[in-house]
């Protein structure tokens, strides 16, 4: 599977064959305010939360893509895209998407969900709609609370400029001097000591910056202010390491966190669309960012703050509560007892699928019975991202502190987690268990857990690979799947594997597993080619894939010419999507679904026909070139029947045409809810956690239907 195959020529292909990877990622969160729009399905407060997802998803877009697009084209190293758009050309056609998708955001806030909450008893108010004994109330919480803590910053020749913090929330105040009637700027930093929106009474709710506004006279005594407005900057948050000596890495990453904090160029200005002009010239001059980079929004920026009211205690205004239950494979004979994991597994593999089985009984629990079991002499572990209290870590510790040996492959360089990455990786280093980070140039982004288990009869091992981040938060949030396996092979794959990452061994090739950098993109071309060959000779023969993006060039080509063949393509994608389904002559038996929801759909699957014995894939990968060039990856084949059907069956769902889910066509997304007449598809979450809820009273045989 891990031979080399040689391209073929592109030159059959026609030009223009890809959409701009960074304009469909801004179709992806068009797809997220569409749900905030969807009064039918989505629940209002989760509408509210979807507006917020939609702000944190467009800064980090920003913080990561324009800016380094924008970089490129300062250094003068930047090239045309693969759709032939020029550098500026494309930032030009960003910059006004972004702009279209941010009016559409403002748009849905105040005409549908703000008034919707006022319905429901969430009022999200201006200084004037306070009552008088609120404003008093507010005035005590200013005085005590928010005044000892503000810093005014003056801008006069004495006074410089201050940095602007990236995504920090700030007002901007025209002052004026009653003496002289000289004008003088300021700036305030707004404090994250409170919530983005205080409570005033219940239900009611001020954002911070109105009340800070309202009390300007307070911080500048003696001054009259004439005018105030908020703003907040994006700077450029992406982290670059020089990666020449393994040993200096952490240090390295710690002193560029430390300078990601200062010194970032800005990529957008986002002012209030009231704003006074000649503080948005100050503005724009003292930040020196052009007026294409500066975004008129209307009250309140940021709406990241509805994060907060989201998770109000309002259950009639949210999905209804889901608890995740234990998978039936490994679900305990006796309730009080936990089960055995390892018992289990040697029975043979059990296919997770997250957040419907439970992560806390299954993956949680083989980490945590490993850690605890005598018999258990050694646990190895990657580890990318994971959550602030994590049981997972706590176990490696305890089995450290047991004596086992532990080596946990901790990966700092997980963008925005890197600092809590650094803390987990010098609290294992403490607790004697042996921590690694990586390989040089590359991320470790697969998801693997090895465990070795003296059984008297000899040594076994037994192994998770997920497509997840071992989190138990996320876990309850991402959709994911996992096998839990101890087939020799597999497990003598991924013990290989393990000493690659860790040792010096030159292993690239595996039995059961696609490693990247070295397998994937070959391996999943080798498998369509197959598919071409098998479709030629009148065999069985289709392409299934689903994973969070497709860009990578080489792939795409691949599935193109297996539309052309005749080989049906189905792509299941939540977000990027750089191939163009549907053009006669190309794609016309290539299908793309999206599919969003309550869950993040994040899980890798790659299925094929396989002349009527299908293969299935799990893993890791998404098909874009930092994962099948600079990561650590890993495709695990699946070897049990009903595992491959289940797969199958994931997929017969999403692609049906009574399941509610975005259709593309060519480089337009539309998006299907309802029927001909009117009535609604059907939700493949929803769908999905009513038949794991059944399927307690079911049984494990459920699985093998």
């Amino acid at each position: 599977m891990n031979a080399e195959v040689t391209p073929p020529s592109t030159a059959d292909l026609p030009p223009g064959r890809y959409s701009d990877r960074e304009l469909s990622w801004l179709a992806f969160n068009n797809r997220v305010l569409d749900l905030a729009k969807d009064r039918q399905r989505v629940p209002l407060l989760e509408r509210a939360r979807f507006l917020a997802i939609f702000s944190s998803n467009l800064d980090e877009f920003f913080m990561v893509r324009v800016a380094g697009l924008q970089r490129r084209i300062a250094a003068g190293v930047a090239v045309p895209s693969v759709t032939g758009l020029q550098p500026r050309e494309q930032l030009d056609a960003i910059l006004s998407s972004a702009r279209a998708l941010v009016t559409d955001q403002g748009t849905v806030f105040a005409e549908q969900v703000r008034p919707e909450l006022a319905e429901n008893g969430i009022e999200l108010l201006r200084w004037d709609q306070l009552s008088g004994s609120e404003r008093d109330k507010m005035r005590v919480l200013f005085e005590a609370r928010i005044f000892p803590v503000l810093t005014p910053l003056a801008v006069d020749p004495s006074h410089p400029f201050p940095y602007i913090s990236g995504l920090s929330m700030n007002m901007a105040v025209m002052l004026k001097n009653p003496m002289t009637g000289a004008r003088q700027f300021a700036r305030v930093k707004v404090p994250t000591l409170l919530a983005r929106f205080i409570q005033v009474a219940e239900g009611r709710f001020l954002p911070l910056e109105e009340l800070i506004g309202h009390h300007l006279d307070t911080l500048f005594a003696g001054m009259q202010v004439v005018e105030w407005a908020a703003f907040r900057v994006t700077r450029n948050e992406d982290v670059e390491v020089e990666e020449d000596d393994a040993e200096n890495l952490l240090k390295a990453l710690e002193k560029e966190l430390l300078r990601r904090k200062v010194g970032r160029p800005p990529v957008r200005l986002e002012v209030e669309d009231d704003i006074d002009e000649s503080m948005l010239e100050t503005l724009v001059s003292e930040l020196d960012i052009t007026d294409a980079e500066v975004f008129k929004l209307p009250a309140p920026l940021d709406l990241r703050g509805l994060f907060g009211l989201a998770d109000l205690d309002r259950e009639d205004l949210k999905y209804p509560a889901f608890l995740p239950k234990t998978h039936p494979e490994l679900a305990p004979v006796e309730s009080s007892k936990p089960v055995d994991v390892f018992k289990a597994v040697r029975t043979h593999d059990v296919l997770l699928h997250h957040p419907y089985d439970s992560f806390a009984t299954s993956v949680q629990r083989f980490i945590e019975q490993a850690a605890a079991d005598p018999n258990v002499l050694a646990i190895k572990q990657t580890l990318y991202r994971t959550s602030g209290d994590s049981p997972i870590v706590d176990a490696l510790i305890d089995a450290a502190e047991a004596g086992k040996q532990v080596l946990a492959l901790v990966e700092i360089k997980a963008r925005f987690d890197e600092e809590a990455n650094i803390g987990w990786a010098r609290k294992l280093e403490r607790a004697g268990v042996h921590v690694v980070y990586g390989m040089l140039g590359l991320k470790t982004h697969c998801k693997l857990g090895l465990v070795v288990r003296d059984e008297g009869d000899g040594l076994r091992r037994y192994v998770h690979i997920g497509t997840g981040n071992y989190n138990p938060k996320t876990a309850r949030l991402y959709e994911d799947m996992g096998l839990l396996t101890s087939n020799p092979v597999v497990t003598d794959d991924v013990a290989r594997l393990f000493n690659h990452l860790s040792g010096m061994t030159q292993e690239t090739r595996y039995k059961r597993l696609l490693v990247a950098p070295h397998g994937i993109r070959t391996g999943l071309i080798e498998r369509i080619n197959t598919e071409i060959a098998n479709h030629a000779k009148g065999l069985p023969a289709g392409v299934r894939i689903k994973v969070n993006s497709i860009v990578d060039e080489a792939v795409i080509d691949a599935l193109y010419r297996a539309s052309q063949a005749g080989v049906p393509v189905d792509l299941w994608v939540r977000g990027i999507v750089a191939i163009r389904p549907g053009i006669p002559g190309l794609s016309e038996n290539i299908r793309v679904r999206s599919i969003l929801g309550r869950f993040l759909e994040h899980s890798r699957l790659f299925w094929y026909a396989n002349a009527g014995t299908p293969h299935v894939g799990i893993g890791s990968s998404d098909l874009m070139h930092r994962n099948l060039d600079r990561r650590v990856e890993v495709i695990a084949s699946l070897g049990r029947p009903s595992h491959i059907a289940e797969v199958g069956r994931l997929f017969d769902l999403a692609f049906s045409e009574t399941t509610a889910s975005w259709w593309l066509e060519d480089t337009t997304w539309t998006q299907r809810t309802v029927n001909a007449v009117g009535e609604p598809l059907l939700d493949i979450q929803d769908h999905l956690i009513a038949r794991v809820t059944g399927r307690q009273s079911r049984g494990a045989s459920d699985r093998e239907a």
